[in-house]
């Protein structure tokens, strides 16, 4: 008998350029349908809600299911959309900035808005945010000054972190975002420990994980997840599916046929996928999650399934790997409008009102660009004093670092 050859398999999406993307892959549920366990529940006992979907609101805007019973009050609503809207313009007026040269790189998280910022709302002062480079939303949606964020995109003489970071790597721990890192994946072995940190201290501070689909392919996650089971660490791990790690579709990392989430049920940490443009979902199982944690119950792992609606950055081109209308055909939608339009539903907000909370916001963007900019851009050459490179790395300045500073006149 004559064995046939093997044959090498690589997943593809089911859309490219040119081709509508067939989004059932997707498998979802409808909203509502997911039960809401005990915080205590034993982390093999989640397996269908790896699988499937917590969604709280439904295509018409309205609320469904046990994770309803958790949804934000009228004025944490109204924070969040403004946080929300405050960040997508944020983000247009710095990819513009880029185009223009004012600073060499930008990221926006344009359809994953929700996520960082309802989480970043569920939680407390203290709580410790290690993230990726797509969660601006925690620092906005906590009012840090966009001045401040501005002059580390642009690296001028008022970056608080003088030069020493790429642009979008904040580096805020008083607002309970650490350091970012451009490694893929480092970021939650980090949390993890940091979360271990708080528990043998007796403190009641937790920590959270941030990474994109395609880190999870990173051994970084691997070691996270058992470190997190091993010492039932008090962190939430959030994994957001946006569908595309640059132009590598998410399913390279995570294989067909099974989600992201399921791979916490093998290593015992309590895991859940849920709708990432649904505030109240993102909400409601942020809470649930941090409860968990804070309770010694062990760590959550989070799948968030979104949409990268922009490009991976301001050096990519995503019309050349998918079609370029794909996020209008997104079946979760834009996490602003469902939220604005529950609210108008719910009559806690207008279309007034939001054409009025866009002008706000543009107004208050603009307005911190112009006062950063006027300390210097990559485009006018002003930037942090090379004499920063010979600060804060040594308590006495060794003899031939101060020869060379003297040398350079600074």
């Amino acid at each position: 008998m004559t064995q046939k050859p093997l044959k090498f398999y690589v997943p593809e999406p089911s859309g490219r350029p040119g081709q509508a993307t067939d989004f059932s892959y997707l498998r979802l549920q409808p909203a509502g349908a997911a039960r809401k366990p005990p915080i205590d529940i034993a982390p093999y006992d989640t397996r269908d809600l790896a699988i499937g979907l917590i969604r709280v609101l439904d295509d018409q805007g309205e609320v469904q299911g046990p994770w309803a019973e958790d949804i934000p009050d009228d004025d944490l609503l109204r924070r969040g959309l403004h946080a929300m809207v405050k960040t997508r313009i944020f983000d247009a007026r710095m990819v513009i900035a880029q185009r223009q040269k004012k600073t060499s790189f930008y990221m926006q998280c344009l359809g994953e808005e929700a996520i960082a910022i309802g989480q970043s709302l569920a939680l407390r002062e203290g709580d410790m945010h290690f993230p990726s480079y797509r969660q601006q939303g925690l620092l906005i949606a906590q009012d840090y000054p966009l001045f401040d964020m501005m002059c580390q995109i642009f690296s001028n003489d008022q970056d608080p972190l003088k030069g020493r970071q790429l642009p979008v790597l904040y580096s805020v721990p008083e607002k309970g975002f650490f350091t970012l890192s451009g490694n893929l994946g480092t970021q939650m072995p980090q949390a993890v420990g940091w979360a271990m940190a708080s528990a043998i201290k007796g403190d009641t501070r937790i920590a959270c994980g941030w990474i994109g689909d395609g880190a999870t392919a990173e051994s970084d996650y691997q070691t996270a997840l058992l470190f997190a089971h091993v010492y039932r660490a008090p962190v939430i791990l959030n994994v957001i599916n946006n569908q595309w790690a640059i132009s590598t579709f998410q399913s390279v990392a995570g294989g067909e046929g099974t989600t992201l989430a399921a791979r916490g049920i093998g290593s015992n940490v309590a895991s859940l996928r849920v709708d990432g443009n649904d505030f109240l979902a993102v909400y409601a199982v942020s809470r649930w999650a941090a409860e968990r944690a804070r309770n010694n119950h062990g760590a959550t792992l989070i799948e968030w399934v979104s949409y990268r609606a922009g490009p991976h950055s301001t050096s990519d081109d995503p019309s050349k790997y998918r079609p370029a209308d794909d996020w209008s055909r997104f079946p979760l939608g834009d996490p602003i409008v469902r939220l604005k339009d529950y609210m108008i539903k719910r009559g806690i907000w207008s279309e007034q009102e939001h054409q009025e909370l866009q002008k706000a916001c543009e107004a208050e963007v603009v307005a911190a660009q112009k006062k950063a900019e006027a300390h210097g851009t990559l485009a006018t050459g002003r930037t942090s004093s090379v004499a920063t490179m010979f600060e804060d790395v040594y308590k006495d300045m060794p003899a031939h670092l101060r020869r060379q500073r003297q040398e350079l006149g600074v």
